[in-house]
């Protein structure tokens, strides 16, 4: 699953996120949702949400559980 539907995304879930910084290397942070950000139903970039190790950045993967 990618990460441009809201209602895929949970609190909880491991997701793989691109941080601001790393936009441009697409370099991937991986990690567990804390709060979902965005409030719109879906984003072109990805689902913005904070993961428990206060990263914050865009929905890239959604890991398989």
């Amino acid at each position: 699953m990618n990460g441009m539907n809201r209602r895929d995304i949970k609190t909880g879930l491991q997701v793989s996120i691109v941080l601001k910084q790393d936009q441009h290397s697409g370099k991937l942070t991986t990690g567990v949702v804390k709060t979902i950000l965005t409030n719109t139903l879906t984003h072109p970039h990805g689902i913005k949400v904070r993961l428990e190790n206060g990263a914050v950045g865009r929905v890239k993967h959604i890991e398989d559980v």
